[in-house]
């Protein structure tokens, strides 16, 4: 029987910290337009900020849909998911608003101070989400999976671009300055980081 929260604290704070993946859930507010689900993962590319407010770094290598979508006047809708693949069977999931905060943003140095871990100009947006709902459900037909290891080719490929590379990848991709559905996206030229 699944249960709501009133915060990200304790055991649901523990679990979400503990998943090597989640995904993010958004869609336009036309009822025509793409929905858009994404699976994310990189250790320590998502922290909890506090009871009701997380974040995630949002890397170059794809388009940019979740950006669009939360940038659209009066949407901002998301939803974050975490399922167990090991332990005891859970499915959560974060109902929130969100903003992206992109590169040149005052908020950034401030933001980018919580991923101590991960960096790097592959970095083009820090995804905030506000917690509107909080909410698990049982999981039993989630299948056990074994988690072997981090995939290091996405850090290690943008590793190796200068800034000046980075923004020229990001101008040159398909979907990234606007969404499938023609959308703004991620603002081009890349802006540079205020940090």
């Amino acid at each position: 029987m699944g249960q709501r929260y009133e915060r990200i604290e304790g055991r649901i704070r523990n679990f979400i910290e503990q998943q090597p993946v989640f995904f993010t859930a958004t869609a336009p507010l036309t009822g025509d337009g793409h929905i858009n689900l994404s699976p994310k993962g990189r250790s320590g590319t998502l922290v909890v900020i506090d009871e009701l407010t997380l974040a995630y770094l949002d890397f170059g290598g794809s388009g940019a849909e979740t950006i669009a979508h939360l940038r659209e006047e009066t949407n901002g809708r998301i939803t974050l998911m975490w399922c167990a693949f090991a332990g005891p069977p859970k499915v959560l999931r974060v109902h929130g608003s969100g903003e992206a905060i992109f590169r040149d943003d005052p908020r950034w140095a401030e933001f980018i101070t919580h991923f101590t871990d991960v960096d790097g100009p592959s970095a083009r947006a820090i995804i905030v989400i506000h917690a509107q709902r909080i909410s698990d459900a049982c999981g039993f037909a989630v299948p056990f999976m074994e988690y072997q290891e981090e995939r290091t080719q996405h850090a290690e490929h943008f590793g190796r671009k200068s800034e000046e590379e980075f923004a020229a990848y990001c101008e040159n991709k398909e979907h990234v300055g606007v969404s499938l559905d023609g959308l703004p996206a991620l603002p081009l030229p890349l802006p540079q980081r205020t940090d």
